[in-house]
C-alpha cells in the first residue's frame, strides 16, 4: 500500500530480468501471533483475512478467498532461488530451469502442459508466465474456478514445477535456440553493453554483479543436462518455496488441494545452505563514466547506498511514511523546474528507495538536454536536495503531502472489496521472499489515520542529512560514444556535485487562495433522456446540444470515468500547420486554468483523486479523466474550465518545445527508434502525419497557431458526447450534469473530421533498414487493405490473429527455436475509412530472417488452404469466452466500447452476445478470413538488420 518506497531508478535499471516486472517494494513484513513490543515499535500483525500455513517438508503456503474478478483464481508458485545461487558452470540456468517448467514434467511431456491449459482459456505468455531474477524465480497461473476440474489440477501443475521437472535432453537441445532468442531480443543492445561497463562499480564487485540472470551464451549453448538437473535438485525444494493462492475459491478446499499435492515434495539429503548474499559497502566515492554508440541520452545518476530496512514494526511504518513524504515534496519541486522555459534539464529525479542486497539508496538521476548541458542538470537536481538540508520543506508542502498521502490510502481503504486478486498475491510474494509485513489495508488506513498527524516536519527535514553522504557512493555517467570529448573527468564530475547547491534560497511555496472556478456556470436543461436496460444507459441531450452517456456500475467503489468526443481534430488543417496544432492540447493542459498556473492548480487540486486531460487527434478533439464520487464535482468544474477557461503560457510553451528537440538531438543513434521511425514513414506513406517532426519544424511552430486551433476546436460543445463510467447515480448527478456540461458554450457549427486518405501503400513492399552493431534484428509483416467494418468482420479478425498467433509459437519458437516471443496483432477501422491491419512481428537472428519469414508465410498458407486446426479454434473460443468474462465487469472496457459504439454508430448492447457468437468462428469461417485478410496482395515486410561492415 501506500506507505511503501518504490524501488529506485537505480535498481530498475539494473534488473536485466527474465519477463520481470516490478511491483512497488513494500517494506512492512509479517508476525504471527500478538503484537510483541519491541525497542522500535510493536510488530505488525498479519492480516486476518489470509491464511498462512507451512507443510512438514517446509512448504509455506498463503490463501485467500476474493472474488475479483468472480469465478477466478491466481495461483503462484514462488521460489526463493535465483541466478545468485549459481555456479559458475550453471550461469543462466536459474532462468533456463523456468523455461524447462513448460517443455515436461512428469504429468506433462514436452509441450503437453501449454497446449492443455490453452484449451482451458490460458494464454500463453499474458496468463501463464514465469519470471527468473537475482534471488527468486515464480510462476503464475490464473485460473477458472468455476470448472472444479481444471481449477484442481492447477495445483498439480505447480507440484509438477516444484518439483517434477523432467529435463529431457531434446528438450533442452529445442530450448537453447529460444533461451537465446530472449537474450538477444532484450539484449545486444547500448542497454545490455552499458550495464556490463556500469554494473561491477554499482554493485561493489558482489555476486549480484557477476550473476545477471539472463547467464553467459557460451554456457547456454553447450551446458550438459546433468548441470541443470544439479542445479534444480539443489535448490527447488520444499523450505525454499511457497504456494499463494487467492481467488473465488473455498479456503479449506484448497489448503486440502495443497496439502495433497505438495506434501510428498522432500528436501534433498545434505541439503546445501541457501547464502544470503549482499553488496558490501565502499568507502569513499565510485566514479565510473560509460559510453556507447548506440545510447541516445546523456545523464548521470547518484547513488548513495545504505544498510537495507525492514518494516517490521509501527516504528518502521512510520519511518517509511516520513520517507514516503520526503520523496513526494522534494519531486514536486523537481517537477516543478521543468515548467520553466527553459528547463535546466530532460528529466530530473530523487528518491530514497530499496537497492539490491539488503540495501536501501538514495539515487538521485539527471538527464541532460544535451551533453555540454550535463553539468546544468547535474547540478540542478542535487541543488534541490541541497536547498532541502538547509532549509528543510515548509509548513504548506508538508500539509499538501500528508493529504495526498492520506488521500491515496483512503482511495486503497475504499476500494478494498474490489481489489484484484494479483494485488494480494504480489504483497505474499513479497512477505514470503523479503519478510515484508501484511498488516492488510484497513490496519494499514487506520494507521495512516492515526499517526500521519504526529510525525514532525523537523523530523522530514533532518532526512537529507541523512541521505546524503560522499562514503558507499557511486556516481555513474552514460552518454553516446561520439559525445565522450564532452563529458567531464572524475574529479569535475565530483568537483560540480560538491558545489551544486552553493547560494540557493530557502524555497518558496508559490500557492493561491484563489477559488478554482470564480463563477459557475448557468448550465442549461436536460430535454432528452433515453435508456437502455440491456446494459443499463442512460442517454441524456441537454439543451446545448450536448449529449451524454451514463452507465452506472459496482465494479469499483471510488472510480469515475469521464471521456466527452468531438469529430473534426487536426484533419481540419493545412500540413503546413499541423506540427503546431498536434502541439496543442498537450501545451494547454499543462498550462494550468484561469489565473492559475500548472504548478498553482497541481497544489490546489492535493488531496483530491481527480484528473483531467484535452486531447486532439486527427478526427476528433475531447476530453479523458476521472474521479471519485467524492470529488466528481471538480472533476466535472475542470471539464468546464478546459473549455471556457484556458491559459496561453509562453513558457509552458517554450519548456515542451525545448524537450522535443532535446529528444530528437540523438534519436538516430538508436537503432529500434530509427526503426520504428521508418516503419510509421512507410505505413503512412511518408505523409508529415506519420513522421517524426525534425528540429527545425519544432522550431519553427507557434505558439498562437496551437492556442487559437485548441479554441477553435474547444468553442462548440453542441457536438459533444460524454461517456461516464463508475459508482455514480445517474438522477444523483444531473443536476451537475446540467450545470457543467449545459453550460458549454454552443454555436451549432455542425462539423465533422476530413479523410486525409492516409494508409499503408498498396502492393508488395520490402524496406530494409541497416541499423545497429549488435547481431539482432526486428521483422514486421504488415498485411492491410479495405474492410467492411461489422461485428461478424470483427470477430473473425479477431480469432484468425488469435489462431495465427498459436501456430506461429508452435512453429517459430517451439519448432524452430528462432524467436522468443513472436507475436500477431490487427487492428481494424471505420473512422475516417474502413480499413484492416494485420502485423506479424518478431526479433531473430540476422541471419534467420528469410528462414523465418518463409516459415511464417508457411503457416499462413496451410490456414489458407486447409484452414486451421479444429483444437486451435476450440482454444480460441475457451480464451476469448475467459477474457470476456473479466473484461464486461471493467469500467475501462465500458468507458471504451461506449465511446467506440457512440462514434462509430454501431449497437451499444453487441457486447452481451460476445461469448455466444464465438460459435460463429469454424474452421471454415477462420479459412475464409485468412484468404481474405493475408492474401499477401499488400504486404508490408519491414527489417531491421545489422549496419553493413
Amino acid at each position: 500500500m501506500n506507505f511503501n518506497r518504490k524501488i529506485s531508478l537505480a535498481a530498475l535499471a539494473l534488473f536485466v530480468t527474465v519477463n520481470f516486472t516490478f511491483a512497488q517494494v513494500k517494506k512492512k513484513p509479517a508476525s504471527k501471533g500478538k503484537p510483541v513490543a519491541e525497542a522500535k515499535g510493536t510488530l505488525l500483525p498479519v492480516d486476518p483475512n489470509v491464511i498462512i500455513g507451512k507443510l512438514p517438508n517446509g512448504l509455506t503456503y498463503y490463501i485467500r478467498r476474493n472474488d475479483q474478478p468472480k469465478n477466478r483464481a491466481e495461483l503462484y508458485l514462488v521460489n526463493k532461488v535465483g541466478s545468485v545461487l549459481e555456479t559458475d558452470d550453471q550461469q543462466g540456468l536459474a532462468h533456463f530451469t523456468e523455461h524447462m517448467a513448460f517443455n515436461g514434467t512428469r504429468d506433462f511431456p514436452k509441450n503437453e502442459l501449454v497446449s492443455y491449459l490453452q484449451k482451458s482459456g490460458v494464454k500463453f505468455g499474458a496468463d501463464l508466465n514465469a519470471y527468473t531474477s537475482f534471488d527468486e524465480t515464480v510462476y503464475q497461473l490464473p485460473l477458472p474456478t468455476d470448472s472444479v476440474k481444471i481449477f484442481e489440477k492447477g495445483f498439480d501443475i505447480l507440484a509438477n514445477w516444484a518439483g517434477y521437472q523432467t529435463f529431457d535432453p531434446k528438450e533442452i537441445d529445442a530450448e537453447r535456440g529460444v533461451v537465446l532468442e530472449e537474450e538477444r531480443l532484450r539484449g545486444k543492445n547500448a542497454q545490455e553493453r552499458l550495464s556490463h561497463q556500469i554494473l561491477p562499480a554499482l554493485l561493489n564487485n558482489s555476486r549480484y554483479a557477476e550473476r545477471l540472470p539472463i547467464g553467459k551464451e557460451d554456457i547456454l549453448k553447450t551446458f550438459k543436462p546433468e548441470t541443470i538437473k544439479r542445479f534444480y535438485h539443489d535448490w527447488y525444494r520444499p523450505d525454499l518455496q511457497a504456494v499463494i493462492a487467492v481467488g473465488d475459491f473455498d479456503p479449506k478446499r484448497v489448503e486440502q488441494l495443497i496439502k495433497d499435492n505438495f506434501s510428498q515434495l522432500k528436501n534433498p539429503a545434505n541439503e546445501r545452505p541457501r547464502t544470503k548474499y549482499s553488496v558490501p559497502p565502499s568507502p569513499g566515492t565510485t566514479v565510473k563514466i560509460a559510453t556507447d554508440k548506440e545510447f541516445p541520452y546523456t545523464l548521470a545518476e547518484i547513488v548513495v547506498k545504505h544498510p537495507g530496512t525492514k518494516t517490521r514494526t509501527t516504528a518502521d511504518m512510520e519511518e517509511s511514511i516520513r520517507e514516503d513524504l520526503f520523496n513526494q515534496m522534494l519531486n514536486a519541486r523537481l517537477g516543478e523546474l521543468t515548467q520553466q522555459a527553459n528547463p535546466p534539464f530532460l528529466f530530473g529525479r530523487a528518491s530514497y528507495s530499496s537497492f539490491l542486497g539488503n540495501q536501501d539508496a538514495f539515487t538521485s538521476i539527471a538527464v541532460a538536454k544535451k551533453p555540454e548541458e550535463l553539468e546544468k542538470a547535474i547540478k540542478a537536481v542535487v541543488a534541490e536536495t541541497e536547498r532541502a538540508r538547509k532549509f528543510g520543506f515548509t509548513a504548506t508542502e508538508f500539509e499538501r503531502a500528508k493529504d495526498a498521502t492520506l488521500t491515496q490510502m483512503e482511495n486503497a481503504y475504499n476500494e478494498r472489496n474490489k481489489t484484484k486478486s494479483v494485488n494480494f498475491v504480489q504483497e505474499y510474494q513479497r512477505n514470503f521472499l523479503q519478510s515484508e509485513g501484511i498488516p492488510g489495508i484497513e490496519y494499514e488506513y487506520n494507521f495512516y489515520k492515526e499517526n500521519i498527524s504526529k510525525i514532525k516536519l523537523s523530523e522530514i527535514n533532518a532526512l537529507a542529512g541523512k541521505f546524503i553522504s560522499d562514503q558507499n557512493r557511486v556516481v555513474l555517467v552514460e552518454a553516446p560514444e561520439k559525445e565522450k570529448d564532452k563529458l567531464p573527468t572524475d574529479k569535475v564530475l565530483l568537483d560540480w556535485i560538491k558545489q551544486a547547491g552553493q547560494g540557493v534560497k530557502a524555497y518558496v511555496d508559490e500557492v493561491s487562495n484563489k477559488p478554482l472556478l470564480a463563477k459557475e456556470p448557468t448550465g442549461s436543461k436536460i430535454t432528452d433522456e433515453k435508456k437502455d436496460a440491456a446494459i443499463n444507459t442512460t442517454t441524456l441531450t441537454l439543451a446545448n446540444g450536448v449529449k451524454v452517456i451514463l452507465k452506472p456500475t459496482d465494479f469499483k467503489n471510488d472510480q469515475i470515468l469521464i471521456e466527452g468526443y468531438h469529430f473534426g481534430g487536426t484533419s481540419l488543417v493545412s500540413d503546413a500547420d499541423f506540427t503546431s496544432v498536434s502541439l496543442a492540447a498537450e501545451v494547454v493542459g499543462n498550462s494550468g486554468l484561469a489565473d492559475l498556473k500548472e504548478i498553482q492548480l497541481d497544489k490546489m487540486l492535493t488531496g483530491k483523486s481527480v484528473s483531467m486531460s484535452p486531447y486532439i487527434n486527427e478526427t476528433s478533439e475531447g476530453i479523458n479523466g476521472s474521479s471519485t464520487p467524492k470529488d466528481f464535482e471538480t472533476a466535472m468544474q475542470l471539464l468546464y474550465m478546459y473549455f471556457t477557461q484556458t491559459r496561453k503560457d509562453q513558457d509552458i510553451w517554450q519548456s515542451t518545445i525545448s524537450q522535443n528537440i532535446s529528444v530528437l538531438a540523438n534519436r538516430s543513434l538508436d537503432p529500434t527508434s530509427v526503426f520504428q521511425d521508418t516503419i510509421s514513414a512507410t505505413l503512412g506513406n511518408h505523409s508529415i502525419r506519420r513522421m517524426v517532426p525534425t528540429a527545425d519544424m519544432l522550431k519553427n511552430a507557434s505558439l498562437d497557431k496551437a492556442y487559437n486551433f485548441y479554441k477553435d476546436r474547444f468553442a462548440d460543445a453542441s457536438g459533444f458526447t460524454f461517456v461516464l463510467v463508475g459508482n455514480f447515480d445517474a438522477e444523483k448527478i444531473k443536476p451537475l450534469l446540467e450545470k457543467y456540461l449545459g453550460g458549454l458554450p454552443s454555436t451549432n457549427r455542425n462539423e465533422t473530421y476530413k479523410n486525409l486518405g492516409i494508409h499503408a501503400p498498396a502492393g508488395q513492399i520490402t524496406k530494409n533498414v541497416y541499423k545497429g552493431i549488435g547481431d539482432k534484428s526486428s521483422v514486421q509483416m504488415v498485411f492491410s487493405g479495405d474492410y467492411e467494418y461489422n461485428e461478424d468482420n470483427d470477430l473473425q479478425i479477431e480469432a484468425l490473429k488469435e489462431i495465427l498467433s498459436i501456430k506461429l509459437i508452435e512453429r517459430l519458437r517451439e519448432k524452430e527455436s528462432g524467436v522468443y516471443a513472436p507475436g500477431v496483432r490487427y487492428s481494424v477501422s471505420k473512422i475516417p475509412a474502413q480499413r484492416y491491419n494485420i502485423t506479424v512481428l518478431f526479433g531473430c537472428a540476422p541471419a534467420n530472417v528469410d528462414k523465418l519469414i518463409a516459415a511464417t508465410i508457411e503457416e499462413i498458407n496451410k490456414i489458407k488452404q486447409n484452414g486451421p486446426e479444429a483444437v486451435d479454434v476450440q482454444k480460441f473460443a475457451a480464451q476469448d469466452t475467459r477474457s470476456i468474462e473479466v473484461y464486461l465487469k471493467e469500467n475501462s472496457f465500458w468507458e471504451s466500447h461506449l465511446v467506440s459504439s457512440s462514434q462509430e454508430g454501431e449497437d451499444p448492447d453487441a457486447p452481451l452476445n460476445s461469448i455466444k457468437n464465438l460459435n460463429k468462428v469454424t474452421v471454415q469461417t477462420v479459412k475464409d478470413a485468412a484468404n481474405k485478410y493475408l492474401s499477401g496482395d499488400n504486404l508490408i515486410k519491414l527489417i531491421l538488420l545489422p549496419e553493413k561492415k
